[in-house]
């Protein structure tokens, strides 16, 4: 039966334990081994095929790792999946969900192409569930793409992690930057450019306030903006308020809002108010959505292209590029500045 499973050829220029993984994937896709059928043990296969343990644990990593086998302790290994196409198997660990994320999740599927499959978790800025999910998934997964939001001691928990399979997305740091190739935003560069293009628009306003209640926003955005308004000083006050709660919105204010409860909150202000938009009172909103460009006749935005960061992301993964690549980010304007 061994003999049967696995073909090891000497006189091959392909490598011993790829050789193990192609026998045992085409022993699978011909029907020799099912699923659930316990494979030889690794003693068995060196003795027969004059390999060492390392090569074979080499090979029966990989399929684990794409979910092909799996092992019980003390038991052995087993065959756990038939579906042998994927040589990639994807751990996709994300803050949350949105709408802008969402159009990040279907571009990175899109641009695969096919070639993977992608499991989707969500920490939602709690560091004890990113830990446990990380500690979860570690060895059985071919690539790790991690959203690690502002969690500054993510290298210690993505450390156990082989190096050479992580990705991380969105935000980075220094300490990630130094291990880890990404596809991430410069959050500090972004919003001080795109307030730059707008200063024709922002001209008729004299104050500029950022909404920035600082739990799981990027600390670069209020560095960013207040960067921006100390070289302007001479043109805006600029202020940073923590919440919307009880603060008077008056005419001749900019309103930046990283969330969309406050956009909400102001475009119902402005009503109630009879403060026009783009004229009595400015709002940019953060992360481009569709919607966006229909609410009060048109948001104005600042951000990144959501779309574009899938597909640099699938790229960088299947070519297993070691990159640190800085998505850019823009200022849509609309009716709303």
């Amino acid at each position: 039966m061994l003999n049967q499973i696995f073909k090891i050829s000497s006189d091959s220029g392909i490598p011993k334990y790829k050789q193990l993984i192609n026998s045992l994937l085409e022993a699978i896709e011909t029907g020799v081994i099912q699923k659930a059928d316990r494979l030889p043990s690794i003693n068995a296969i060196c003795k027969e095929f004059t390999l060492s343990r390392d090569t074979v644990l080499v090979a029966f990593n990989e399929l684990k790792a794409r979910g092909v086998i799996s092992s019980v302790p003390g038991k052995g290994y087993y065959v756990e999946s038939t579906v042998t196409q994927f040589k990639h198997k994807i751990f996709l660990l994300f803050d949350e969900l949105n709408a802008f994320k969402e159009v990040l999740y279907n571009s990175f599927l899109e641009s695969l192409k096919g070639q993977a499959v992608v499991d989707i978790y969500f920490h939602h800025f709690n560091r004890q569930v990113f830990k446990d999910l990380i500690d979860a998934s570690n060895g059985a997964y071919t690539s790790y793409v991690i959203m690690p939001a502002k969690f500054n001691d993510a290298y210690s928990i993505l450390s156990q992690l082989p190096q050479d399979k992580v990705y991380i997305l969105d935000q980075t740091n220094a300490s990630l930057k130094k291990y880890y190739p990404s596809v991430h935003q410069n959050f500090e560069k972004d919003i001080f450019s795109a307030l730059s293009f707008g200063l024709k628009e922002l001209e008729k306003y004299q104050k500029l306030i950022l909404v920035f209640p600082g739990g799981k926003e990027p600390l670069g955005q209020m560095k960013g903006f207040q960067k921006f308004c100390h070289k302007y000083e001479d043109k805006w006050e600029g202020e940073v308020i923590a919440s919307l709660h009880k603060h008077p919105i008056k005419k001749g204010e900019v309103y930046i809002v990283p969330s969309d409860k406050d956009l909400v909150a102001l475009v119902k202000t402005a009503r109630s108010e009879n403060l026009k938009l783009g004229v009595d009172l400015g709002i940019i909103s953060y992360n481009d959505t569709p919607l966006k460009e229909v609410v009060a006749d048109g948001i104005t935005t600042i951000s990144t292209d959501f779309a574009a960061m899938g597909e640099h992301l699938a790229h960088m993964v299947l070519n297993k590029e070691n990159l640190q690549l800085e998505n850019q980010s823009s200022l849509i304007r609309r009716k709303s500045l």
